[in-house]
């Protein structure tokens, strides 16, 4: 917030000064004094409280509208500013395994699936100028959302994504062949891979080290986050096609040495996740290698507050003097 005319400030002095020449008895109303009272008897006297709080208030709205007053002349003005970038900055594309394996409740009281959510929301709201896609892989793979700066509409969709949404298995080979077909054109100067799955490659027609080889040939990172802990841990799903709710106990002992290879061949760094604080340090990690340097200006934008504290100040105004006229129908 800044002010074009503070000098205006000033002129809240009066308020102190008209109080002090009160006291003085220099600058008050007019005012008779008039006792009326039998032959020895008690003084007339007049008292309502209802009409005394009622002066009280107005007087304050009166001092209140002053305040705005003095504020508007001021002239304030709200400085909102933006970064703007003005080169193009990394790519990373998320590969969201969300098979039912997914659901179990083994990270911090959280599903995989939901702590996988939180954890790209976090990066996400970092805002540092790199663009972010979504592939989600079940039975099959689907791209979700395309590399975008649109952090709304990503996050939205990352929000509405559910587990099961694309069958029960694991196409992690088809999922990270979407994501190096939808960046082996973009003349980003980072591009990247993320990896987010509890398991193994069990769906699909293309296996995951030969998409790794594809991303190496074009200059395509990937980094794996093998998410879940291994034993015996509960699961609970609604299908999203059936709404049938499923609850049980899993079996998780994935085996992760295909995740690690993956990692290994994609030129990248494999993560094994058993906590939501690990899973928040392996992006963190990864936002690290993949960002990129980028140039930006500062843009701002101004919005004055003029028009909107004067009418505030005269509606104010208005309902101290109506209290003053109507209510207690002072006339001078």
């Amino acid at each position: 917030m800044r002010f074009n005319y503070p000098h205006a400030f000033w002129l809240l002095l009066a308020l102190p000064l008209l109080y002090f020449l009160r006291h003085k008895k220099i600058f008050i109303r007019p005012s008779f004094h008039l006792t009326v009272s039998d032959w020895n008897g008690r003084a007339f006297s007049w008292k309502n409280r209802t009409i005394s709080m009622g002066y009280i208030v107005s007087t304050f709205l009166f001092m209140f509208a002053y305040i705005l007053f003095v504020l508007a002349l001021a002239d304030p003005v709200m400085i909102h500013s933006k970064k703007e970038y003005t080169s193009r900055g990394a790519e990373i594309v998320f590969v969201l395994d969300v098979s039912p394996s997914m659901a179990a409740l083994d990270i911090a009281t959280d599903t995989r699936l939901a702590a996988a959510k939180k954890a790209i929301r976090y990066l996400v709201s970092e805002n540092n100028g790199a663009s972010y896609g979504l592939i989600a892989c079940g039975l099959e793979a689907a791209l979700l959302v395309p590399p975008t700066m649109d952090y709304d509409s990503f996050l939205q969709r990352l929000n509405d994504l559910s587990i099961g949404e694309l069958g029960d298995g694991s196409a992690i080979g088809t999922g990270l062949a979407t994501a190096v077909y939808h960046l082996v054109t973009s003349a980003a100067p980072s591009k990247t891979i993320v990896l987010l799955t509890d398991g193994e490659n069990n769906a699909g027609s293309v296996h995951p080290l030969t998409a790794a080889d594809l991303a190496v040939e074009n200059a395509i990172s990937i980094f794996v986050a093998g998410i879940g802990t291994k034993g015996t841990v509960p699961v609970k799903y609604a299908d999203p096609k059936t709404g049938e709710l499923y609850s049980g106990y899993l079996d998780s002992t994935f085996d992760d040495a295909s995740l690690k290879a993956i990692a290994a061949k994609g030129q990248g760094r494999y993560f094994s996740i058993r906590t939501l604080e690990s899973l928040n340090n392996a992006i963190y990690a990864i936002n690290r290698k993949a960002s990129s340097f980028q140039t930006y200006q500062m843009k701002q934008t101004k919005k004055k507050y003029y028009s909107f504290v004067l009418s505030l100040c005269l509606f104010i105004f208005v309902v101290g003097w109506l209290i003053r006229r109507v209510f207690i129908k002072q006339f001078i």
